[in-house]
């Protein structure tokens, strides 16, 4: 009897330590959690995989640069000076996607203008099928008429065959 409350008395210590554990990692304030982390981390590229986003790689490098993010949110630094941090550190090959000012600015509005350009394309090619329709519809025109002496000359070489 006495072991089964001994062992009633540990499970429920257990229990608190692992609910402290859990509180301790995620719940003290000032603390950031691994959402906040890796709200951070999904902004950038690892460093050692080609394409891999930060949040979800578990090569040693990105742990290293999930435990440096921590810390700099644990410090107080916005998302954007954590950003910045890296892009000055590794270039801008770290960032998910490229910043929307100077020459990067490029990939943000080359699309934008490939795709009105298609447009007018597409509208000039269908306007001028449209107006091709009506000059076929109209009036037949004439055969162009052949120089005289251009006739006679090829009726002389065609007789000179035979």
């Amino acid at each position: 009897m006495k072991s089964k409350v001994l062992l009633a008395i540990l499970t429920i210590a257990t229990s608190f330590f692992a609910v402290y554990v859990v509180y301790a990692q995620e719940g003290r304030p000032g603390y950031p959690t691994d959402d906040q982390v890796n709200a951070v981390a999904k902004k950038l590229y690892c460093p050692v995989c080609p394409n891999t986003p930060l949040d979800v790689c578990e090569t040693k490098a990105c742990q290293d640069w999930r435990a440096q993010i921590r810390d700099q949110l644990t410090k107080g630094w916005s998302e954007e000076q954590i950003i910045a941090y890296f892009v000055d550190q590794y270039g801008q090959r770290v960032l998910g996607e490229p910043q929307r000012r100077g020459f990067t600015s490029m990939v943000w509005v080359l699309p934008l203008i490939s795709i009105i350009l298609g447009l007018v394309v597409v509208w000039q090619v269908l306007r001028s099928w449209k107006s091709g329709k009506k000059s076929q519809t109209g009036i037949a025109t004439a055969a162009p008429q052949v120089p005289v002496d251009i006739q006679a000359l090829v009726e002389k070489e065609l007789r000179e065959i035979d």
